[in-house]
Protein backbone atom coordinates (compact mmCIF):
# COMPACT_ATOMS: atom_id res chain seq x y z
CA UNK A 1 0.00 0.00 0.00
CA UNK A 2 1.47 3.00 -0.80
CA UNK A 3 2.23 5.74 2.61
CA UNK A 4 -0.22 8.16 2.02
CA UNK A 5 -3.35 5.83 1.97
CA UNK A 6 -2.15 4.24 5.17
CA UNK A 7 -1.97 7.50 6.67
CA UNK A 8 -5.32 9.11 6.54
CA UNK A 9 -3.81 12.32 8.54
CA UNK A 10 -1.69 12.76 4.89
CA UNK A 11 -4.40 11.92 3.11
CA UNK A 12 -6.85 14.50 4.43
CA UNK A 13 -4.25 17.12 3.99
CA UNK A 14 -3.04 15.76 0.50
CA UNK A 15 -7.20 15.82 -0.38
CA UNK A 16 -7.28 19.57 0.97
CA UNK A 17 -4.43 20.48 -0.66
CA UNK A 18 -5.51 19.42 -4.30
CA UNK A 19 -8.82 20.59 -3.70
CA UNK A 20 -8.21 24.46 -2.48
CA UNK A 21 -5.79 24.09 -6.07
CA UNK A 22 -8.41 22.29 -8.37
CA UNK A 23 -11.52 21.19 -6.89
CA UNK A 24 -13.28 24.55 -5.41
CA UNK A 25 -11.38 26.64 -8.68
CA UNK A 26 -12.82 24.37 -11.35
CA UNK A 27 -16.55 24.11 -9.68
CA UNK A 28 -16.21 28.19 -9.07
CA UNK A 29 -16.45 28.31 -13.16
CA UNK A 30 -19.90 27.27 -12.62
CA UNK A 31 -21.27 28.62 -9.30
CA UNK A 32 -20.50 31.07 -6.72
CA UNK A 33 -18.30 30.22 -3.80
CA UNK A 34 -19.15 31.29 -0.60
CA UNK A 35 -21.09 32.66 3.13
CA UNK A 36 -24.98 30.68 2.76
CA UNK A 37 -23.63 28.11 0.15
CA UNK A 38 -24.84 24.83 0.89
CA UNK A 39 -21.96 21.98 -0.10
CA UNK A 40 -22.59 18.08 0.36
CA UNK A 41 -19.76 16.06 -0.12
CA UNK A 42 -21.00 11.99 -0.88
CA UNK A 43 -18.66 9.59 0.24
CA UNK A 44 -16.52 12.75 2.14
CA UNK A 45 -14.06 9.73 4.07
CA UNK A 46 -11.72 12.30 5.95
CA UNK A 47 -13.58 15.50 4.64
CA UNK A 48 -10.37 17.11 3.26
CA UNK A 49 -12.35 17.92 0.17
CA UNK A 50 -15.06 20.07 2.43
CA UNK A 51 -11.89 21.97 3.82
CA UNK A 52 -11.29 24.78 1.34
CA UNK A 53 -14.98 25.37 0.84
CA UNK A 54 -15.46 26.00 4.71
CA UNK A 55 -12.47 27.95 4.79
CA UNK A 56 -14.63 30.49 2.08
CA UNK A 57 -17.58 30.28 4.44
CA UNK A 58 -19.83 27.69 2.64
CA UNK A 59 -21.55 25.46 5.12
CA UNK A 60 -20.14 21.86 4.68
CA UNK A 61 -21.96 18.43 5.00
CA UNK A 62 -20.12 15.04 4.41
CA UNK A 63 -21.79 11.76 4.59
CA UNK A 64 -20.14 8.40 4.52
CA UNK A 65 -20.95 4.86 4.80
CA UNK A 66 -18.25 4.26 7.12
CA UNK A 67 -18.13 4.98 10.49
CA UNK A 68 -14.17 5.18 10.61
CA UNK A 69 -13.44 7.76 8.15
CA UNK A 70 -16.37 9.69 9.97
CA UNK A 71 -14.85 9.65 12.79
CA UNK A 72 -11.26 10.79 11.16
CA UNK A 73 -12.85 13.78 9.66
CA UNK A 74 -14.38 14.76 12.74
CA UNK A 75 -10.73 14.41 14.33
CA UNK A 76 -9.25 16.17 11.47
CA UNK A 77 -11.64 18.67 11.06
CA UNK A 78 -11.36 20.13 15.01
CA UNK A 79 -8.13 21.66 14.95
CA UNK A 80 -8.60 23.56 11.77
CA UNK A 81 -11.23 25.76 13.17
CA UNK A 82 -14.02 25.55 10.58
CA UNK A 83 -17.77 24.38 10.92
CA UNK A 84 -18.32 21.01 9.26
CA UNK A 85 -21.16 18.29 9.72
CA UNK A 86 -20.46 14.76 8.95
CA UNK A 87 -22.79 11.89 8.77
CA UNK A 88 -22.42 8.44 9.11
CA UNK A 89 -24.71 7.47 6.59
CA UNK A 90 -25.86 4.78 3.41
CA UNK A 91 -26.60 8.06 0.68
CA UNK A 92 -29.14 5.28 -1.12
CA UNK A 93 -31.43 5.13 2.21
CA UNK A 94 -30.63 9.27 2.83
CA UNK A 95 -34.04 10.67 2.16
CA UNK A 96 -33.91 13.82 0.14
CA UNK A 97 -33.57 17.17 2.30
CA UNK A 98 -35.68 19.99 2.70
CA UNK A 99 -33.62 22.23 1.98
CA UNK A 100 -31.30 21.32 -1.27
CA UNK A 101 -27.87 22.15 -1.55
CA UNK A 102 -26.20 24.37 -4.24
CA UNK A 103 -23.54 21.91 -4.92
CA UNK A 104 -22.68 18.32 -4.59
CA UNK A 105 -19.45 16.93 -4.66
CA UNK A 106 -18.86 13.18 -5.69
CA UNK A 107 -15.81 12.94 -6.65
CA UNK A 108 -13.87 9.27 -6.32
CA UNK A 109 -16.89 7.06 -5.84
CA UNK A 110 -19.30 6.56 -8.84
CA UNK A 111 -16.27 3.93 -9.55
CA UNK A 112 -17.54 2.34 -6.83
CA UNK A 113 -21.34 2.28 -7.26
CA UNK A 114 -23.48 -0.89 -8.28
CA UNK A 115 -26.81 0.95 -8.91
CA UNK A 116 -25.22 3.61 -10.98
CA UNK A 117 -28.39 5.04 -12.73
CA UNK A 118 -30.67 5.09 -9.43
CA UNK A 119 -27.62 6.56 -7.72
CA UNK A 120 -27.37 9.36 -10.31
CA UNK A 121 -31.23 9.92 -10.40
CA UNK A 122 -31.15 10.63 -6.38
CA UNK A 123 -28.84 12.63 -6.19
CA UNK A 124 -30.76 15.12 -8.60
CA UNK A 125 -33.06 14.85 -5.42
CA UNK A 126 -30.51 16.58 -3.38
CA UNK A 127 -29.91 19.43 -5.60
CA UNK A 128 -31.14 22.93 -5.36
CA UNK A 129 -32.73 24.00 -8.49
CA UNK A 130 -29.62 26.72 -9.34
CA UNK A 131 -26.94 24.07 -7.84
CA UNK A 132 -24.39 21.84 -9.94
CA UNK A 133 -22.67 18.49 -8.97
CA UNK A 134 -18.80 18.12 -9.65
CA UNK A 135 -17.77 14.93 -10.55
CA UNK A 136 -14.59 13.12 -10.22
CA UNK A 137 -13.77 9.90 -11.47
CA UNK A 138 -10.63 7.94 -12.99
CA UNK A 139 -11.51 6.38 -16.44
CA UNK A 140 -11.34 2.39 -16.15
CA UNK A 141 -8.28 1.63 -18.48
CA UNK A 142 -6.10 4.34 -17.33
CA UNK A 143 -3.15 2.71 -15.63
CA UNK A 144 -4.29 2.75 -11.84
CA UNK A 145 -8.23 2.88 -13.23
CA UNK A 146 -8.42 -0.08 -10.69
CA UNK A 147 -7.48 1.31 -7.80
CA UNK A 148 -4.87 -0.89 -7.05
CA UNK A 149 -3.08 1.34 -5.12
CA UNK A 150 -4.50 0.56 -2.44
CA UNK A 151 -2.87 -2.79 -2.32
CA UNK A 152 -0.69 -4.03 0.78
CA UNK A 153 2.06 -5.48 -1.36
CA UNK A 154 4.50 -3.05 -2.59
CA UNK A 155 4.52 -4.72 -6.14
CA UNK A 156 0.81 -4.63 -6.53
CA UNK A 157 0.27 -1.22 -5.90
CA UNK A 158 2.74 -0.01 -8.38
CA UNK A 159 1.83 -2.47 -10.85
CA UNK A 160 0.07 -0.27 -13.79
CA UNK A 161 -2.88 -1.91 -15.98
CA UNK A 162 -3.26 -5.36 -13.94
CA UNK A 163 -6.66 -4.33 -13.42
CA UNK A 164 -7.73 -4.84 -17.10
CA UNK A 165 -6.30 -8.39 -16.71
CA UNK A 166 -9.07 -11.25 -16.93
CA UNK A 167 -10.01 -11.41 -13.24
CA UNK A 168 -8.81 -15.51 -12.64
CA UNK A 169 -5.44 -14.10 -13.56
CA UNK A 170 -5.89 -10.75 -11.90
CA UNK A 171 -7.08 -12.43 -8.64
CA UNK A 172 -3.87 -14.75 -9.43
CA UNK A 173 -1.30 -11.98 -8.91
CA UNK A 174 -3.22 -10.25 -5.86
CA UNK A 175 -2.90 -13.92 -3.88
CA UNK A 176 0.55 -14.15 -5.47
CA UNK A 177 1.42 -11.20 -3.69
CA UNK A 178 -0.17 -11.93 -0.43
CA UNK A 179 -3.60 -9.48 -0.84
CA UNK A 180 -6.12 -10.91 1.87
CA UNK A 181 -9.48 -12.25 0.47
CA UNK A 182 -11.23 -9.35 1.49
CA UNK A 183 -8.70 -6.88 -0.66
CA UNK A 184 -9.23 -9.22 -3.45
CA UNK A 185 -13.04 -9.28 -3.39
CA UNK A 186 -12.96 -5.15 -3.03
CA UNK A 187 -10.99 -4.77 -6.09
CA UNK A 188 -12.90 -7.24 -7.93
CA UNK A 189 -15.82 -5.34 -7.15
CA UNK A 190 -14.15 -2.55 -8.66
CA UNK A 191 -13.48 -3.93 -11.30
CA UNK A 192 -16.92 -5.13 -11.75
CA UNK A 193 -18.39 -1.75 -11.41
CA UNK A 194 -15.83 0.19 -13.34
CA UNK A 195 -16.99 3.47 -14.82
CA UNK A 196 -15.43 4.54 -18.20
CA UNK A 197 -16.20 8.29 -20.21
CA UNK A 198 -18.68 7.00 -22.75
CA UNK A 199 -21.08 5.17 -20.12
CA UNK A 200 -20.66 8.18 -17.80
CA UNK A 201 -22.27 10.76 -20.13
CA UNK A 202 -24.84 7.83 -21.44
CA UNK A 203 -25.77 7.85 -17.66
CA UNK A 204 -26.13 11.54 -17.34
CA UNK A 205 -28.24 11.87 -20.18
CA UNK A 206 -30.41 9.21 -19.17
CA UNK A 207 -31.27 10.70 -15.83
CA UNK A 208 -32.00 13.99 -17.74
CA UNK A 209 -29.17 15.99 -16.76
CA UNK A 210 -27.46 18.50 -18.64
CA UNK A 211 -23.61 18.46 -18.93
CA UNK A 212 -22.02 21.79 -17.95
CA UNK A 213 -18.07 21.29 -18.88
CA UNK A 214 -15.88 17.61 -19.21
CA UNK A 215 -12.34 18.29 -18.33
CA UNK A 216 -9.89 15.43 -19.09
CA UNK A 217 -6.30 15.41 -17.62
CA UNK A 218 -3.84 13.59 -18.55
CA UNK A 219 -1.67 14.56 -15.22
CA UNK A 220 -4.35 14.60 -12.44
CA UNK A 221 -4.24 17.60 -10.04
CA UNK A 222 -3.30 14.91 -7.38
CA UNK A 223 -0.49 13.97 -8.66
CA UNK A 224 1.15 17.35 -8.26
CA UNK A 225 0.82 16.79 -4.17
CA UNK A 226 1.24 12.81 -4.82
CA UNK A 227 4.18 12.99 -7.12
CA UNK A 228 5.42 16.37 -7.54
CA UNK A 229 4.19 16.42 -11.10
CA UNK A 230 2.68 19.86 -12.64
CA UNK A 231 -0.86 18.87 -13.73
CA UNK A 232 -1.67 18.49 -17.44
CA UNK A 233 -5.02 18.40 -19.85
CA UNK A 234 -5.67 16.05 -21.93
CA UNK A 235 -6.02 17.79 -25.67
CA UNK A 236 -9.23 19.00 -26.77
CA UNK A 237 -8.27 16.85 -30.37
CA UNK A 238 -7.56 13.79 -27.56
CA UNK A 239 -10.78 14.14 -25.40
CA UNK A 240 -13.09 13.86 -27.86
CA UNK A 241 -11.29 10.00 -29.26
CA UNK A 242 -13.97 8.00 -27.95
CA UNK A 243 -12.55 4.68 -26.33
CA UNK A 244 -8.97 5.77 -26.75
CA UNK A 245 -9.45 8.94 -24.19
CA UNK A 246 -9.91 6.23 -21.47
CA UNK A 247 -6.60 5.32 -21.35
CA UNK A 248 -5.09 8.68 -21.37
CA UNK A 249 -7.26 10.28 -18.82
CA UNK A 250 -6.26 9.95 -15.18
CA UNK A 251 -9.08 11.91 -13.86
CA UNK A 252 -12.17 13.03 -15.31
CA UNK A 253 -14.02 16.35 -13.76
CA UNK A 254 -17.83 16.80 -14.77
CA UNK A 255 -19.73 19.71 -14.20
CA UNK A 256 -23.45 18.84 -14.48
CA UNK A 257 -27.36 20.32 -13.49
Amino acid sequence: MQKRHADRLSYFEDSAHTSRMSYLPYVERFHPIGQRVRVLEVGCGEGGNLLPFAERGCSVTGLDLSSTRIHQAQEFFHPTGYAARFVCADFMETPSPEKRYDILLIHDVIEHIERKEDFIRHARSFLAPDGIIFWGFPAWQMPFGGHQQICRSRICSHLPFIHLLPNPLYRGILRFCGESPARQEELLDIKRTRMTIEHFERLQAACGFTLIDRTLWLVNPHYQRKFGLNPRKLSPMLSRLKYLRNWLSTACFYASR
